[in-house]
């Protein structure tokens, strides 16, 4: 009798608790909300010109209603790092987010380890941004703090508390994995934004937000919230933390039911409530209500403490050893893969992760022990998560509508043809990647995986076409008399497959030139069997 009136006492404890609801969001003293100011973050937070490469937005990895608002590219085999031992397909394979190519100042590619030439990945899976509002400290680590300091000026303080959204969105635009080229600095960053058209690049603008921006650019736009036309990284990130303070999620059925909706949940969810708040499982030890996290930090045995340290590479104490923030679980059926790492793939896996007591000892934290859970108890408590997810989230509803990024749209450079391999039989890759926005004053058109140290040439056309061999490779342009031909370019790198090559252009901002459609392909010197030259893919591009 006491296993069944245990979790019913409980039951009826949270539903009382919970009659409050959530608390109010607290803005730092200094950043008050206003509507202006939320108009403002939301451009900034979905604005891919706050990246050097103009690719990667704060939504980039952030997205409300596909990843909960985290990053649902993390399930993709193309989002696993590597991990410490630098190999793929081993233990050690994290899944994060997508950053940037490696990018010189000035828009050029570079190589760096253990990517190469290639798509950065994060170390760690990308946090939902929802309900970030209430959280003392960010990041897994969080190294993120409520004291918000200037990013020019880091003995400033700007906000004295309550500003962890502020100091956590001054990290990604400078990070040279996440949106930044090697080197750049935050007085770059908020010129290139003060230059910028807000949201060129972005299309489905919602209807209030285009008609705050209008016709104006960011200056002007600044002046309305602020009082002048100074675009400084402060108000870009205060901005952005006010825009993210909007986003509060709580609206579930779980929450319908802690406001006296009994049907709201169904019978099975009744169950995994019971479940989650059982002595044996416990799961509300550490996922406490309204927000089902207790925002500290706790090593649940997911991965040895020697591949990431968490959270005492900021502290340096013993205990935090392998330690990361507790993730809230609101939306958690929106946002796999799951953990620090992306280690679990369903909630199914990571119901059977705290069953078995996890899987690393090292420093784990004693409240994590085999549970021995059923099987329909472990079925009741994943639908029991599932009813934690706010449908304005699923469905991409205010306050957490979207809109279309560049690289996602089919203004982005289409690849069209196959490429001819070269030397070790590596397919030398085209890199179009940046937007052909007209003004641009970096776009890239580069080449990876070529002969190093091999000239390359890059050649320019008004027409594609079918495949044409030339000196043994295949040439999927026009070839008109409108064709250039960029001068020859050493590829940098050393060996087959090691090579590659940039050219930078900025683009004129001639308005008579939009729509105007350009293919491009590369060429590389790298004689052999039946062939002088290996090829790249070729490319399309629309002006815009």
């Amino acid at each position: 009798m006491k296993r069944i009136i245990a979790p019913l006492a409980g039951f009826v404890l949270l539903t009382v608790a919970h009659a409050q609801g959530f608390p109010q969001v607290n803005p730092p003293d200094g950043n008050p909300i206003t509507a202006d100011k939320v108009q403002l973050g939301k451009a900034l937070f979905w604005e891919e010109q706050l990246s050097s490469t103009r690719t990667v937005a704060c939504a980039s990895c952030h997205l409300p209603s596909a990843g909960g608002g985290a990053d649902p590219r993390s399930a993709l085999p193309t989002s696993t790092h590597p991990g410490p031992d630098g190999r793929l397909g081993t233990p050690d394979d994290s899944h994060g987010s997508p950053g940037v190519f490696p990018t010189r100042l000035g828009g050029s590619y570079r190589s760096v380890a253990p990517f190469g030439v290639d798509v950065q990945i994060t170390r760690r899976r990308a946090p939902s941004v929802i309900n970030k509002a209430f959280s003392p400290l960010l990041f897994w680590d969080g190294r993120a703090v409520d004291r918000f300091v200037d990013p020019e000026q880091p003995t400033t303080t700007v906000l004295q508390s309550r500003a962890a959204l502020e100091s956590q969105a001054a990290g990604p635009p400078v990070s040279e994995v996440e949106m930044s080229h090697f080197g750049e600095s935050w007085t770059a960053v908020a010129a290139r934004i003060a230059a910028a058209k807000p949201l060129a690049l972005a299309s489905g603008i919602p209807t209030a937000l285009a008609q705050f921006i209008g016709t104006n650019g960011y200056p002007e736009l600044f002046r309305r919230v602020f009082g002048t036309t100074d675009v400084t990284p402060s108000r870009i990130l205060m901005a952005i933390a006010t825009y993210e303070r909007t986003l509060v999620s709580d609206q579930a059925p779980f929450d319908l039911f802690r406001r006296g909706n009994q049907a709201a949940l169904t019978q099975q969810q009744l169950r995994g409530l019971g479940v989650f708040m059982s002595p044996n499982a416990a799961c509300i030890t550490c996922h406490r209500e309204p927000f089902f996290t207790d925002n500290q930090f706790h090593n649940t045995g997911v991965r040895p403490v020697n591949e990431d340290p968490g959270r005492f590479d900021i502290t340096n104490q013993p205990r935090d050893r392998g330690a990361f923030r507790t993730p809230d679980l609101r939306n958690v059926e929106l946002r796999p893969p799951y953990f620090h790492n992306g280690g679990a793939r369903t909630l199914a896996e990571v119901v059977e992760f705290y069953d078995r007591g996890g899987d690393s000892a090292d420093n784990r934290d004693p409240r994590i022990h085999r549970l021995n859970l059923s099987p329909q108890q472990k079925a009741d408590l994943v639908a029991f998560l599932q009813s934690l997810t706010d449908p304005r989230v699923r469905a991409g509803t205010a306050p957490f509508d979207e809109m279309q990024l560049f690289a996602r749209s089919p203004n982005a450079p289409q690849l069209y043809g196959m490429p001819t391999p070269g030397s070790g039989n590596f397919a030398p890759r085209m890199l179009a990647l940046t937007p052909p926005l007209l003004g641009n004053p970096e776009f890239s058109l580069g080449v990876a995986a070529g002969l190093g140290g091999a000239p390359g040439l890059l050649a320019i056309d008004g027409a594609g076409g079918p495949p044409v061999p030339v000196g043994g490779a295949q040439l999927f342009l026009g070839l008109t008399p409108a064709m250039v031909v960029m001068p020859p370019r050493a590829l940098e790198g050393a060996g087959a497959g090691n090579g590659f090559a940039t050219w930078v252009f900025a683009l004129p901002g001639d308005p008579t030139l939009r729509g105007l459609d350009l293919f491009a392909q590369w060429v590389v010197a790298d004689p052999g069997p039946g062939r002088d030259m290996a090829a790249s893919a070729a490319t399309r591009f629309r002006l815009f």
